[in-house]
């Protein structure tokens, strides 16, 4: 069961701008892409997953300016991954009302 401090992690979270970075990978350095999306200081999850996709990263920033910068300048740099599809967070449902 989460702690507090997860909870209010989560609750901070709220308040930046996140997305889900669906990320289409080579598959012959899919590792070598999640050992470099797993270094980035704005990842909040990262899952290898079945389907359409290969990785799926939740990105959280302070805004969509910073967001659109660590898309540009760290995500879609990592050698290995062919393209990415982006879904902002509008609301997460189970977080309590701020």
């Amino acid at each position: 069961m989460p702690g507090v401090e997860d909870f209010w992690r989560r609750e901070d979270r709220l308040t930046r701008f996140t997305a889900l970075v669906q990320i289409f990978a080579e598959s012959s350095v899919i590792d070598s892409v999640e050992n470099a999306l797993s270094k980035l200081d704005n990842l909040e999850a990262l899952f290898e997953v079945t389907g359409e996709f290969d990785i799926v990263a939740l990105i959280s920033a302070a805004d969509n300016v910073e967001f659109g910068e660590i898309l540009r300048n760290k995500i879609r740099s990592i050698e290995g991954i062919k393209a990415t599809a982006i879904s902002v967070v509008l609301k997460d449902v189970r977080a309590p009302m701020l």
